[in-house]
């Protein structure tokens, strides 16, 4: 395997971003969400979105060699991804992250750039004093809930039903220490 790392991303890998972006969902996600959503991934759009993102410098990016291989979007959580059924927002709002985009390429997937993403981006939250983090992952996907289950990271018992071209899709939102154990973090 080529040298790994994980770094901030930059504005020259934003088009990388929105390709892999919009191939791995179309991987990753084909049976979860209907052909129309994903073929309608429009990368020019998605690199403007992404682009402010990477300004705000809420995005890391993993890479192998030359090559950008995945990324991660973090940052203090809005308020409405933390309330609960109720509209309940916690008493540690303010010190919780949420991790809203984690995503490997398929085809440079089990070699460690996930956990080597996530663990890098906890590093950087509690530095910043994030003493939580949440992510939103479709039920359906169980290689993503076990990829955050493995981390220590469950199921809070908020749910939500997303609409994917008149397709429902429910979402588990899952909730963990940003503190990640070393050894699990590298053991995977």
């Amino acid at each position: 395997m080529a040298e790994a790392a994980v770094r901030p991303a930059t504005t020259d890998d934003v088009p990388e971003i929105a390709r892999v972006h919009r191939d791995t969902w179309r991987t990753g996600f084909a049976k979860i969400l209907p052909a129309e959503v994903l073929d309608g991934i429009d990368v020019a759009e998605t690199a403007a979105v992404w682009a402010e993102a990477v300004d705000r410098g809420q995005v890391l990016v993993a890479t192998e060699g030359d090559w950008l291989v995945g990324f991660c979007a973090v940052g203090i959580a809005p308020q409405e991804e933390l309330a609960d059924a109720q509209g309940v927002v916690p008493d540690d709002a303010a010190t919780t992250a949420l991790v809203s985009t984690l995503l490997v390429e398929p085809r440079w997937g089990r070699r460690g750039h996930g956990g080597r993403l996530l663990a890098r981006a906890c590093e950087l939250l509690v530095e910043g004093g994030v003493t939580r983090g949440v992510a939103w992952v479709p039920e359906a996907n169980l290689p993503l809930v076990s990829f955050y289950a493995k981390r220590g990271w469950g199921a809070d018992g908020t749910v939500r039903t997303l609409d994917a071209s008149g397709r429902p899709v429910r979402e588990l939102r899952l909730s963990g220490s940003p503190n990640l154990d070393e050894e699990v973090v590298t053991g995977l």
